[in-house]
C-alpha cells in the first residue's frame, strides 16, 4: 500500500501540470461522483494527507483519493498513449496542457471543502508525519490514549487516528532502526521511547519522500536474510487482529515475540 512518502511524491509530480489551471474536463467511472461539476473551476490544491491525495477547486468542492494497494496515478500530455487500460481508470481530469489519470483507486469521492472537518476519515487522522507543521506532542498523546495501551506497537504506528502515513515499510524500517519489539505494547514502552520513535518514522519518511529511487530497507521483505547490524537471519509473521500485515524485524536486535 503506498504510504506517506509516495503520496507526498505523487502530489509533487502533479503539482506543477494541475496547480493554477482550469479543468477542461472531468470524468470517472461509475458508479461513481459527479466530478463533472469540477469544469470550468481552477485547481488551487494539490496536497498529500497522510495515505490520501486531495485536489481542492475555487468552486469549493474538493477530490479525495486513496490508493490502497493498487492505486496509481499517472500524467500524460493531451493526445499521449495510457501506460494502463483506459477500462482501469476511476479518475481523468484535464487541464491545458496534461491530462491526470488515477488508476485503480478503490477510493474516488467528491464534497465540499468545508466539509472536510466532518469527513469521516480525514477528520479522524492524527498528525501528519510530513506536515512542516507536525505536533509530535499530538502524536504521543493520542499514542498514550487507554484505547491503545495494550496495542502492539506494530498495530499502533500503522494507525493513522494515531499519526498519518506510516506503512508496514517504514513500520518494520522505524521499529528495526530503534531496536524496539514490534510485539510490545504500547504500555510497557516510556515516553523518551515512542517520541523517538515517531521522530524516527518522521525522518524515514521525509526521507523517502525526497528520494526518486526506492530507499534502501533493512528488514522490510527480507525474510531469512542476514540482519544488516548482527547477521542474525530476518525473521516473519503475521501481526495484527483487525488488518493483519506481515511484521519483519530481527531476534536477536529487536528481541522475540
Amino acid at each position: 500500500m503506498p504510504e506517506g512518502d509516495t503520496l507526498a511524491r505523487t502530489a509533487a509530480g502533479l503539482r506543477p501540470y494541475l496547480l493554477g489551471r482550469s479543468v477542461t474536463g472531468a470524468r470517472a467511472r461509475l458508479p461513481g461522483p459527479q466530478v463533472n461539476r469540477v469544469v470550468g473551476s481552477t485547481i488551487t490544491g494539490v496536497d498529500a494527507l497522510g495515505k490520501n491525495l486531495l485536489i481542492r477547486f475555487d468552486n469549493g468542492l474538493e477530490i479525495r483519493t486513496h490508493l490502497r494497494m493498487n492505486g496509481t496515478w499517472h500524467r500524460y500530455r493531451p493526445g499521449e498513449a495510457w501506460r494502463r487500460p483506459a477500462s482501469r481508470a476511476r479518475l481523468v481530469l484535464e487541464v491545458p496542457g496534461a491530462v491526470a489519470v488515477c488508476f485503480d483507486a478503490p477510493v474516488v469521492e467528491l464534497f465540499e471543502q468545508r466539509a472536510e472537518a466532518l469527513h469521516p476519515s480525514l477528520s479522524q487522522l492524527g498528525p501528519d508525519l510530513l506536515d512542516p507543521a507536525f505536533d509530535a506532542g499530538e502524536a504521543l498523546r493520542r499514542l498514550r490514549l487507554p484505547s491503545r495501551a495494550r496495542t502492539s506497537i506494530a498495530e499502533a504506528l500503522l494507525d493513522q487516528r494515531a499519526l498519518a502515513g506510516v506503512g508496514n515499510i517504514w513500520k518494520n524500517e522505524t521499529l528495526f532502526a530503534e531496536r524496539v519489539n514490534p510485539f510490545v505494547a504500547v504500555e510497557a514502552l516510556d515516553d523518551a521511547t515512542l517520541q523517538r520513535l515517531v521522530a524516527t518514522a518522521r525522518r524515514l519518511l521525509a526521507a523517502a519522500a525526497g528520494r526518486s529511487r526506492p530507499s534502501r530497507l533493512n528488514v522490510y521483505r527480507r525474510t531469512g536474510r542476514p540482519c544488516p547490524r548482527c547477521g542474525t537471519s530476518i525473521a516473519s509473521v503475521q501481526q495484527g487482529s483487525e488488518l493483519p500485515r506481515t511484521t519483519y524485524w530481527c531476534p536477536n536486535c529487536q528481541g522475540g515475540r
